[in-house]
């Protein structure tokens, strides 16, 4: 993780991220005529089985979740999929960083419009205005397409070059009421939209402060030259 915030910020001035989330669909040519109904979308003229998968900058997939049925959306998958499992259930190790000067606990995914407004999830804006969102934006879509590229035919760029070892976090016991309720407060955490706006804010002014030294340094260039 920490391997990973340190190319994605050098690669796309953002720190913290773990990847990219998107879904494709893939065409089931073979599917049974029986199937066809729940396989099928009016958008698409095949069945189709839905792929969510969570790439990093170099196609690398660490997160892939698939076979649900090709009439659901990218939320419905969402809502069905492990990615936040071992969050939830506090096998997750926390690496925080820091953005703009203030600390957040975990690392998040850039996401489409689509994707609720999570605490771990970073999306551009639908509708931005001013210059520094607009800015943004366009650094957020550009970067978010690690993910679209791990669609495409492999091409030899799958290969990751991080090399890691998985190290389970042992739970201490407790009893059955506690997980209970240790689990809906890490839910709540998730799904914390004020989490959300404001670190989507901090890597706003993070950018533009990246943005703003890079032209002082160009016009102190072309003044010497």
């Amino acid at each position: 993780m920490e391997r990973l915030y340190e190319v994605h910020e050098e690669k796309h001035d953002f720190p913290g991220i773990l990847g990219s989330i998107d879904c494709m669909h893939w065409v089931w040519e073979k599917c049974s005529v029986a199937w066809k109904g729940q396989f099928k979308r009016g958008d698409h003229s095949h069945p189709t089985i839905m792929l969510e998968v969570v790439a990093s900058y170099d196609n690398w997939i660490w997160n892939a979740y698939s076979g649900v049925v090709g009439s659901n959306n990218d939320i419905n998958v969402l809502n069905t999929s492990s990615l936040f499992e071992s969050m939830l259930n506090d096998n997750f190790t926390d690496i925080p960083y820091v953005i703009n000067g203030v600390e957040y606990k975990r690392g998040y995914y850039l996401a489409d419009e689509i994707y609720p407004q999570w605490a771990s999830f970073v999306k551009a804006y639908s509708s931005a205005a001013d210059p520094k969102s607009k800015y943004f934006s366009r650094k957020q879509s550009k970067a978010r397409k690690d993910v679209e590229r791990t669609f495409v035919e492999d091409n030899g760029f799958n290969i990751s070059d991080n090399n890691w070892v998985y190290e389970p976090v042992q739970n201490m016991q407790t009893t059955w009421y506690d997980r209970c309720e240790e689990y809906k407060a890490r839910t709540k955490e998730l799904h914390d939209r004020e989490v959300h706006e404001r670190l989507r804010g901090d890597l706003v002014e993070h950018v533009w402060a990246i943005r703003a030294q890079e032209k002082e340094e160009e016009e102190e260039d072309e003044g010497e030259e």
